[in-house]
């Protein structure tokens, strides 16, 4: 729990945060900007295979990484811009485009190396003097911020229940090498029931590598893994067209089962819940960390301006930030949900409905800025 009866051995500091992954991470060291006293608790999981994964970070999560030093000290061929993003549905000639120079910015979106970011967080930490790494052991707070995952063992002690909505589906990952540069090009595929997306990046090959995120029915994403290399890259070819060129394995492939989920209490007295502990989304828009991230804002912002006679641990205080993050998650929750189930169906009256959609918002620049910045965002 949160606090503990007095002990003299006991850490005792402000905010206790629980999960040392991207999201506990991040909302440790903006704390500790303020001049709070954090206790950063748990162990920090290692991948037992190759870490395969990426963050496509959108301009709101960039920005808080800025102002926590953490984006400059990531390796340049571990971040990479995305320019524009090319969608496709699953009949010919049904696509949306989105560019950075339409929406006025510098980039939709970065792709970032997972593994690194860590790196550069756990650098960063240790040097934060206000933060103890604590990797188990009682800590007394007056506020627990859980950002464990979506597994948080706490949340279930709090009696907080998250239903889980399995989509069937797991998420087959990937880095692949192109004989294309990229150009800062991301590609999607909505190939009914697939949705496969190519991440530009600069690993392991400078302007021509991509993550791969292939998002597929579990026993079709059994045989993708169970593929031998020459076959996968075969199948690779047939569901992209050969658009972004000719691609080569150049990983190990992992999976992990896609969930929507969504807390049915986010605070209460004493603790907070933030990231996947509070919220899981489809990962086809990409938004799973920009929404843990948008908490540890938006929740930082609320603690900074409290009154100066109020506890950190007041739910009253904790409710503001419960109903600031509500509607973004909803809203996240509810498109990516709808955009799945609309093109992984194959009845024939929402195909055409689908694909005439994609065009018909392709030709709505409004519709299309509207859309992205709600991606910027969020």
């Amino acid at each position: 729990m949160h606090s503990a009866a007095y002990n003299p051995g006991m850490k005792r500091v402000d905010v206790c945060v629980r999960g040392t992954g991207a999201v506990g991470s991040c909302l440790a060291l903006a704390l500790a900007r303020q001049g709070l006293a954090v206790a950063l608790q748990g162990t920090a999981a290692r991948p037992a295979r190759e870490d395969l994964r990426t963050y496509a970070l959108n301009a709101a999560s960039v920005q808080l990484l800025r102002e926590l030093k953490v984006w400059e000290a990531l390796p340049a061929d571990a971040r990479t811009a995305v320019y524009d993003m090319h969608v496709e549905g699953d009949a010919g000639g049904s696509a949306l485009d989105f560019s950075a120079w339409s929406q006025g910015v510098e980039a939709l979106a970065w792709i970032v190396d997972a593994a690194e970011l860590d790196h550069v967080l756990a650098a960063a930490l240790s040097f934060a003097p206000h933060v103890q790494c604590v990797a188990d052991g009682q800590v007394e707070a007056p506020l627990l911020a859980l950002a464990e995952g979506k597994a948080s063992s706490t949340r279930d002690k709090l009696g907080v229940a998250m239903p889980v909505q399995r989509y069937g589906q797991s998420a087959v990952a990937a880095r692949l090498q192109s004989d294309l540069a990229h150009a800062g090009v991301a590609r999607q595929w909505f190939r009914s029931p697939d949705v496969l997306a190519l991440l530009p990046f600069d690993r392991p090959l400078p302007a021509m590598s991509y993550g791969l995120v292939w998002s597929a029915p579990q026993a079709r994403a059994e045989m993708l893994l169970a593929m031998d290399a020459a076959t996968f890259e075969l199948a690779l070819a047939d569901a992209t067209g050969g658009a972004a060129g000719t691609l080569r394995l150049c990983s190990e492939r992992a999976a992990w089962p896609l969930t929507l989920a969504r807390a049915e209490q986010v605070c209460g007295p004493g603790w907070v819940l933030l990231g996947d502990a509070a919220h899981v989304v489809h990962p086809l828009a990409g938004q799973g960390l920009n929404l843990g991230l948008s908490d540890v804002r938006a929740l930082a912002q609320v603690i900074a301006a409290r009154e100066p006679w109020r506890a950190l641990g007041d739910e009253r205080l904790l409710q503001r930030y419960a109903r600031q993050r509500a509607l973004p998650t909803l809203a996240m929750g509810q498109l990516t949900d709808g955009l799945l189930h609309l093109f992984a169906s194959d009845v024939p009256a929402l195909r055409e409905l689908r694909n005439r959609g994609l065009n018909l918002v392709n030709g709505l620049p409004p519709l299309k800025r509207l859309l992205a910045s709600f991606a910027l965002e969020s």
